[in-house]
């Protein structure tokens, strides 16, 4: 049974976490900890997928303004539990604690791996955003 729930997550059992799922590769080599750190710290959306142990096998974190846009950073699950549907669910949860469908348009920076998962979501590639990133990115597995 998995239990879902809105909770700040630890930096260590974020890291933990991280190396069991596809997201331990999406982050710069650069401060690494202490960025981890700022981003469980202060992310609007922090949700969470624990399995009947406690284990942390699922999460979503993003940011939002809570009245037109939400912003998924991290979706991750672990990948002992992919195809159970906890991505989705967790999807949901975000979007209607942002605000909703009717309100709140979805953004993500999608991993290739993921694209599939984002479009079964109804998510397609946006042509109106626009990026500035001047960021050292070394690449790196935690």
């Amino acid at each position: 049974m998995i239990t879902y729930r809105k909770e700040r997550i630890l930096k260590e059992e974020y890291v933990s976490f991280l190396k069991r799922t596809d997201l331990g590769s999406q982050y710069p080599k650069e401060r690494f900890d202490e960025r981890i750190e700022r981003l469980l710290k202060n992310a609007q959306i922090s949700i969470t997928a624990r399995n009947e142990k406690g284990l942390l096998v699922g999460a979503i974190l993003g940011i939002t303004d809570f009245a037109y846009w939400l912003f998924v950073t991290d979706l991750g699950v672990d990948r002992a539990y992919t195809k159970k549907g906890i991505g989705k669910a967790l999807m949901q949860m975000a979007h209607n604690l942002a605000g909703g469908a009717d309100d709140i348009i979805l953004y993500t920076c999608a991993n290739e791996n993921a694209v599939g998962f984002y479009e079964k979501f109804g998510m397609s590639m946006a042509e109106d955003v626009m990026a500035l990133n001047r960021v050292e990115w070394t690449p790196f597995t935690v």
